[in-house]
């Protein structure tokens, strides 16, 4: 054993997933020319033809760690676990067009179960057009688990990484923050209420809109088809899976860059202020580290600013700066608070979904 030797291992829960990431990227040197980015963005790149990049992407679905079936319907799991995917693909400025399904299932799921995990599979795909062209099932002697690939493609003009924000960009960001966050805190609080009384209703009065973000995500594809209508490129783009804070970051560490957000830029639902409120939790810590949102963070030119000026789902919320590695927020009274990544972090052993 490695401890017997002297050697202390590092737990995971001290890199984080990104961490992993960049471990993993040290040792895998890619071979084939057709390989054109590989670990490292929203999704992998392939030389598709002459104009065209072939986009792909994974992501996986834990019980117990990404989803409860205490208060989550089957049909919006498998409309979710399609979904979150498909932002992936927008995310690179691309369009999808397949996808793979790959289930572990245990013992208690039934047929009819998994019926009802495919519908919402199937109206995701044809909600946003998207093939389904294979996948695998096997069982499972833990918890339950979806994996899905997603396929998409790209214009090489028009393809948008994650490394390439330049000084003086703006930042924007698409619809509303923190409210995914919100739906989950008002699922685990009846969750709890029901484990101690077993027979007691759900009380969600006035807060439909944060259960349906958290529970049934819907990927900014009318974000993209705006842009492109419009012939703006964003310099660089990310999905807000894992909080603003940690995307920003994400954005600025790999372009080698700084950025400077406004606490007042910040879109946050009203429904998001009262749940925080009720909550006793502030609006913008959930804005910046709520995660699930997935809404699209994105840089673009100054020059293309009055093109997006008038769509009010996309917000201007700072910019982009030459101090590498320093990430701010102006708050109130020109505060300044530095950013600091605590959205969600895979490996940490007290995340709940």
């Amino acid at each position: 054993m490695l401890e017997e030797k002297g050697f202390s291992p590092t737990p995971l829960s001290k890199i984080g997933e990104f961490g992993l990431i960049e471990t993993f990227k040290k040792s895998i040197k890619n071979t084939q020319k057709s390989t054109i980015k590989g670990i490292g963005d929203d999704a992998a790149v392939i030389k598709k033809d002459k104009n065209h990049y072939q986009l792909i992407s994974t992501d996986t679905l834990v019980e117990g760690v990404h989803f409860d079936l205490v208060y989550t319907p089957l049909k919006h799991l498998g409309y979710k676990a399609v979904t979150v995917n498909l932002s992936d693909i927008f995310a690179m400025n691309g369009n999808p067009t397949h996808i793979t399904v790959s289930l572990a299932i245990n013992a208690r799921m039934s047929i009819e179960a998994i019926d009802e995990l495919y519908l919402g599979i199937m109206a995701a795909c044809e909600q946003y057009n998207v093939d389904i062209i294979g996948g695998d099932t096997t069982s499972s002697l833990a918890e339950n688990m979806i994996s899905i690939t997603v396929l998409g493609e790209v214009e090489k003009k028009k393809i948008t990484y994650r490394d390439t924000a330049q000084e003086n960009d703006l930042i924007c960001v698409s619809g509303d923050l923190g409210a995914a966050y919100m739906g989950l805190q008002l699922l685990e609080r009846e969750k709890s209420v029901f484990e101690k009384t077993n027979d007691a209703q759900p009380d969600f009065d006035g807060f439909d809109y944060l259960l349906r973000r958290f529970l049934k995500p819907e990927p900014r594809k009318d974000i993209i088809d705006f842009l492109n209508e419009q012939n703006v490129i964003p310099t660089s783009m990310i999905d807000i899976s894992d909080g603003l804070s940690s995307e920003l970051i994400h954005l600025g560490h790999l372009s080698k860059k700084g950025m400077v957000i406004y606490e007042n830029k910040l879109p946050i639902d009203p429904q998001t202020v009262n749940a925080a409120e009720m909550f006793k939790i502030n609006s913008t810590v959930c804005a910046l580290n709520g995660g699930e949102d997935y809404e699209l963070l994105f840089t673009i030119k100054q020059d293309d600013f009055n093109k997006i000026k008038e769509n009010s789902n996309i917000h201007v919320i700072g910019h982009v700066t030459g101090n590498e590695n320093q990430y701010q927020m102006v708050g109130a009274g020109d505060s300044i608070i530095e950013l600091t990544a605590q959205g969600w972090n895979a490996f940490l052993s007290q995340n709940k979904n």
